[in-house]
Formats: structure tokens, sequence, C-alpha cells
């Protein structure tokens, strides 16, 4: 199944992969007839892959928060989270990489109390100041515990458009489609300072199936 969001890329890439057969239609020499061919599987198979949206179920406890995302652990450490808390969090940052599935998915059930757009810039994901000079997205999500979960959406060099359906008011559901990141980036989770870490530096997580932190 793909997602919604690559629906328009999955059609321009099929045009151009028609297009392509046709072309090595009317290429005689034996090696050159199949360039075209190869080109296009190639750019078509790999628009497939990026928007593949695997049907994934939450059974996680409620205190659990499950990883938004597919990718790679890259950074776990306690930091002063300005825009919205202004008090000390714990981080956890996902890497993305273009060969990830890319959907964003919510990480615990509650009530989203904050949604906000930023327009920046697009270094590479890893960049220190990446989570704040890039374009991005911020959500908070109210837990039924009282504690308030805040997740970012953090484009990369690669990735131009980050799409976010979570609005103020929202009911979140865990492991719900919240978004999409397109061609490779991060996202960062905020947690209380009392909350268990629950995955490790280096570690490879899947998308609301990874729990990541356990609520205090």
């Amino acid at each position: 199944m793909f997602h919604k969001e690559g629906y328009p890329s999955i059609v321009i890439s099929t045009i151009l992969f028609a297009a392509l057969l046709w072309i090595s239609t009317a290429i005689t020499y034996p090696i050159l007839h199949y360039v075209p061919v190869l080109v296009g599987a190639f750019i078509w198979i790999i628009v497939l892959q990026f928007f593949r949206n695997p049907k994934r179920v939450a059974s996680h406890q409620s205190a659990i928060i499950a990883a938004p995302a597919d990718g790679k652990v890259v950074q776990i450490k306690r930091v002063s989270e300005d825009e919205f808390f202004g008090d000390e969090r714990l981080l956890v940052s996902i890497f993305m990489s273009p060969l990830n599935v890319h959907v964003t998915r919510y990480p615990c059930d509650g009530e989203v109390v904050y949604s906000q757009y930023h327009p920046g810039k697009y270094l590479v994901a890893w960049h220190p100041k990446s989570s704040t000079l890039n374009e991005r997205t911020t959500v908070v999500i109210r837990h039924q515990t009282g504690e308030e979960v805040l997740y970012r959406q953090i484009a990369g060099a690669l990735a131009r458009r980050i799409v976010n359906y979570a609005k103020k008011g929202d009911t979140a559901h865990q492991g719900a489609d919240a978004g999409f990141i397109k061609f490779g980036s991060r996202i960062d989770i905020f947690l209380p300072l009392n909350a268990r870490i629950m995955v490790n530096e280096g570690q490879v997580v899947k998308g609301s199936l990874t729990p990541i932190a356990e609520l205090g």
C-alpha cells in the first residue's frame, strides 16, 4: 500500500517509465536498447519504495511512547526545549534515510494541544542546528496522564516538503497517520525527565511498533 502523498509522484514516474519503454523500441542497437528501460525501471522502483505505507497496529500499554517514524536513533540526551516547554526534556532523535518508510505516526494517544509550522533552511538532518534552523513542524500531545510529549518533523538536505496532519484540538491515536516527510529527514521527540528511555543510540526503530520510552 502507498501513502496518498505519493500518488502524484507515482503517476508521473509511471508515465515516465512508459515513455522510456516506448523510446527503447526505437533503438535498434542491442545494448543501448536496454538503457531507457533500466533507467525508467530504477526511477519507478525508487519512487514506489519511498512512498510505501505498511499498515501497522500499535498494541502497547497506554504509558508507552512508540517511535513516530522508521529510522535509526542517532541521539539521546537531556536538552533545553524552548519553543513550547521552556525547560529541560529528554530528547530522542531518529534519522530517516531515503530508504526508510517516511510516514509520521502519532507516538501516543492524547489530545493535540500545539501544532506549529516553521519555514527554514535545508541543512543536512544530522547538523546540530537543523532542529532550530531547518524547515520543521512541532506537535505536542497531552497524554491522559497529563504529561505532554513533543515531536518535531525536521526537513533535511533532500527533504523539501513536510506534511503535517495534526491540528490543535485533534485526538491523537498511537500509530495513526500524522503526516509525511519527503526524501529523508529527522524526527525529534521530547519527553518528560521522568520518562524511562527504552532504546539505545544506533538502534533501528519501526514507527508505531518500537517502544522508545515509558512515561514515569
